[in-house]
């Protein structure tokens, strides 16, 4: 079993690269398909981040590009491992094995995904980066940070985007309560926690290797309950 810290390659592709590789998916994807949905909400997270690289808003471009292309990279490998009938990181299995279910509404799906991104890969992307620049955690944190608040603000969205209208109560109640108990915050700075823990174990395979297994399947967990099938 291959451990989910080894080293990545020395080279990785640009933001654009990444960007051009979800366009990809977003056209071959059926629209209500729930990796679908999930993929188009990554997009324009991945596409602001490329604008702002573009612009100058980041204190360290190098080092927030890394960051964002090593974390995309993550999704994009649970996608070609589902793809090739492999298996994707148990973080991910709910949304591949329910991505198609009719009970599972379309902002369900988007936090899902996002549940899984930022609870289990985005720490192991942290890992990755620090690897890739010869950098410590602490060195990347304006650019986690920067990301981070990206990524709030568009949850924001998304539900004011996604959340059944006033005509569908039977829906929305439901659906409020289950998601009402997950917080992107909150699990932002979990993965940042879990970053900095796995830092430390970096020379200690075994125990590293255990603590990741362990956030996966605590992540796929609650993927799992935010896919909780609700009445049509």
């Amino acid at each position: 079993m291959a451990t989910p810290l080894a080293r990545p390659a020395a080279s990785a592709p640009s933001v654009d690269a990444v960007v051009a590789r979800m366009r990809a998916l977003d056209a071959a994807l059926p629209a209500r398909d729930g990796v679908a949905v999930f993929n188009r909400v990554y997009l324009t997270v991945t596409e602001e981040v490329g604008r702002r690289l573009t612009a100058g808003e980041f204190p360290d471009p190098r080092a927030a590009g890394t960051l964002d292309v090593r974390f995309a990279q993550r999704y994009l490998a649970a996608v070609d491992a589902a793809g090739e009938d492999r298996r994707p990181p148990a973080c991910w299995r709910p949304l591949f094995q329910l991505r198609r279910h009719p009970g599972v509404r379309p902002l369900q799906f988007a936090l899902a995904g996002v549940n899984a991104h930022i609870g289990h890969d985005l720490a192991l992307a942290v890992i990755d980066t620090c690897r890739t620049l010869g950098c410590e955690p602490a060195e990347l944190e304006d650019e986690f940070d920067r990301v981070g608040e990206l990524l709030v603000a568009l949850e924001e969205r998304v539900r004011e985007e996604l959340m059944p209208g006033p005509d569908l109560l039977q829906i929305a109640d439901p659906l409020t309560h289950l998601l009402g108990s997950w917080s992107l915050e909150r699990a932002r700075d979990a993965a940042w926690a879990a970053a900095r823990a796995l830092w430390a174990l970096r020379y200690c395979a075994g125990i590293a290797e255990e603590f990741t297994e362990r956030l996966d399947a605590a992540v796929g967990f609650a993927g799992r309950m935010l896919l909780t099938p609700l009445p049509g």
